[in-house]
């Protein structure tokens, strides 16, 4: 019998350890060859009947400009089903953004999106909820919820079980003085017990831009104008994009007669928030009372044009 020698013996080894993968891709790569590639057409074809997994790569594939806009539009919303139904989230997300791209204003695309980014939000909240069910976000997201349907004392004690587990938890004491001010049996003290809630929160987390900016309405509310100015201005340097904050400084400023040092913060309040009749009028106010009579006249022109229209809209 022949023997190899130990070069040859070697040169075997490493041939066979290399052909082997080789032939494995050669074999996947004419498996590959041999399975024709879906048309549009048939991929949503195969959508329709329920073959999911088999359509979606091919409705990937026909979300490109040489597709129809048609065909596009319904490869794009089966996609989305057919992921959804398969559990494949990250196709699902793929299909919404083109179609975010590509229908951005078609209203039967936007109800799929509508209704397909509520169900991953719902699929998000229910892996939460099995992998960490005790946690901080998991009781958070659940006072949320809770929040939302109007329960404000389940929500209320959601966010007082947080703070008992983790009293510098950030975000939370933001949220609990806003469910106190939000519950309509909260009882007369609620506004003061929500204000050193916020306090808290800035405190834990000086910058967030919210609580300063609700701080900034309870003291304008109580007329005490120093703290609201003070309150307001924080917010909007906090954040320079608070529409609501620049407003709210300005408005004092009108309040306590500063109408000149009100008009800039109104004028940032302008650009942010165009659409709003109250920014228009208290320019319009701040422009009348410093001398800018041609100015205010056109900020109480745009006043009464945004009044109007927004009246013409309410249902009779």
């Amino acid at each position: 019998m022949y023997r190899y020698s130990g070069k040859a013996a070697f040169f075997l080894v490493i041939g066979c350890l290399w052909s082997g993968p080789i032939l494995l891709a050669q074999q996947s790569k004419a498996a590959a060859t041999s399975r024709p590639v879906l048309t549009p057409e048939k991929a949503v074809s195969l959508a329709e009947q329920g073959r999911c997994r088999e359509s979606i790569s091919g409705l990937k594939r026909a979300m490109v400009p040489t597709v129809s806009a048609e065909i596009r539009k319904q490869a794009g919303v089966l996609g989305v089903r057919c992921s959804l139904a398969v559990d494949d989230r990250e196709s699902t997300i793929d299909f919404l953004r083109l179609l975010n791209k590509q229908f951005a204003r078609d209203p039967d695309v936007l109800f799929v999106v509508v209704h397909a980014y509520s169900d991953l939000s719902t699929r998000a909240a229910q892996d939460l909820g099995r992998t960490a069910p005790q946690s901080i976000a998991a009781h958070k997201l659940n006072a949320e919820a809770l929040e939302m349907q109007g329960k404000w004392e389940p929500a209320q004690l959601e966010y007082e079980g947080i703070l008992q587990k983790d009293p510098n938890a950030r975000g939370i004491h933001f949220l609990l003085g806003r469910v106190l001010l939000s519950r309509p049996d909260a009882g007369p003290d609620a506004p003061a017990r929500a204000k050193q809630e916020f306090l808290k929160e800035l405190q834990i987390d000086p910058s967030n831009a919210d609580a300063a900016y609700i701080l900034g309405e309870l003291a304008r509310r109580d007329e005490n104008w120093d703290e609201a100015i003070s309150r307001f201005s924080q917010a909007s340097k906090l954040n320079p994009n608070f529409g609501e904050a620049q407003l709210g400084l300005g408005s004092c400023l009108v309040a306590i007669k500063k109408y000149e040092d009100a008009i800039p913060p109104l004028r940032t309040a302008e650009q942010l928030m165009p659409a709003n009749p109250e920014v228009h009028h208290t320019l319009a106010t701040a422009l009348a009372r410093s001398g800018h009579k041609e100015e205010a006249d056109k900020e109480f022109a745009i006043h009464r044009s945004l009044t109007s229209a927004q009246g013409s809209e309410r249902p009779e």
